[in-house]
């Protein structure tokens, strides 16, 4: 057949990508290309002898089987959501290959989506409640919009407002001002010439009472003076009575003890200089002593190798006396003597 034909493609349950089944309704115009020679002879050479309605089962086959294997290929939200995509890329492979058969796809449109399972309904639902909460958000924005528009307009009627009333105000506290500014200068004058007399009266006392003051500053300075030369009085008597006495007298006690210091230093440098010559003193009396008897031993000695027994009976008659004295010297105590006689003999 030469002229365009619609047909409905149908695809009942067939899974998806992700194994969900659904039924997809198509709508396809074919028809056999007849101005292209070659596209002419490859239908003759495909349907020769075949009916139209064969030749229409053919195409519509074809085109179910491509539609499946596209369903099979895509999630059941891309094919929900981008109906366009789905029906293009059919038409793309359909037309691929019925063009070996000499047919033409003129154009492919997806009807229908449908399934058993409520998975496009729930698809709906959440869009709904997607399209809801945006509709929400969308009133939410609005009326907060709104909100802030009405708040700005009833910010700038109240800065005009107020703008309004600061001028009245303003104007209204300039009249015052001069009013009261004409009241003064009018209360001044009329006080100026009610109060004149008083007024020179009190700026009278004020100069008598001005000059009493510079009187009491000049004398209250001269009293000040006065107490000053007292003080300085008083601090040069206590200079010269207590003062200068005390460090005379500190002066004096210091160099006491100075002095005191000094003489016990040097005493007792002297006592051990004295110490000293009176040791070395002994020391050669003692030295000088025993090299005086030792010569006097030596010469001893030599005479009694010269002299014999003379000499020994020399030296005992000089030594007897002092023994004797020696001997006698405890008997010159005594007050009494007594001899006893032991047995038949004299006493």
């Amino acid at each position: 057949p030469h002229e365009r034909r619609g047909r409905q493609v149908e695809s009942p349950t067939v899974y998806t990508s992700q194994g969900v089944p659904i039924s997809v309704t198509g709508i396809a115009q074919v028809k056999i290309q007849g101005q292209n020679a070659e596209m002419l002879l490859s239908a003759c050479e495909q349907f020769l002898g075949k009916s139209e309605q064969e030749i229409q089962h053919i195409a519509l086959v074809t085109l179910e089987g491509h539609q499946r294997a596209i369903m099979g290929s895509m999630t059941v939200e891309e094919i929900y959501k981008d109906r366009k995509i789905f029906s293009k890329k059919v038409f793309e492979v359909a037309s691929s290959d019925l063009i070996n058969m000499g047919i033409t796809v003129v154009s492919y449109t997806l009807k229908d989506i449908r399934d058993e399972e409520g998975y496009l309904k729930a698809l709906g639902m959440a869009r709904t409640a997607e399209v809801k909460r945006d509709a929400r958000i969308g009133e939410a924005e609005a009326q907060a919009e709104a909100k802030i528009k009405e708040a700005m307009a009833e910010e700038q009627r109240m800065a005009s407002r107020f703008l309004n009333d600061t001028e009245i105000a303003k104007a209204q506290r300039d009249f015052e001002l001069k009013k009261a500014a004409y009241d003064v200068e009018v209360q001044t004058k009329k006080a100026e010439a009610e109060m004149a007399y008083e007024l020179q009266a009190a700026k009278t006392k004020q100069r008598i009472k001005e000059e009493q003051m510079q009187i009491m500053v000049v004398e209250r300075t001269q009293e000040i003076a006065v107490q000053k030369w007292e003080v300085q009085r008083r601090e040069k008597e206590l200079e010269a009575t207590v003062r200068r006495p005390a460090e005379a007298e500190k002066f004096k006690l210091e160099k006491l003890a100075e002095a005191h210091r000094l003489k016990t230093v040097l005493e007792a440098e002297a006592e051990a200089e004295a110490v000293k010559v009176r040791g070395e003193a002994e020391a050669y009396a003692i030295k000088a002593k025993a090299v005086a008897d030792a010569e006097q031993m030596a010469k001893k000695a030599e005479a009694w190798k010269e002299y014999g027994s003379a000499a020994m009976v020399d030296m005992m008659l000089e030594t007897l006396p002092k023994v004797a004295a020696e001997v006698a010297a405890p008997l010159s105590q005594a007050r009494k003597v007594t001899m006893v006689s032991c047995g038949g003999g004299e006493v």
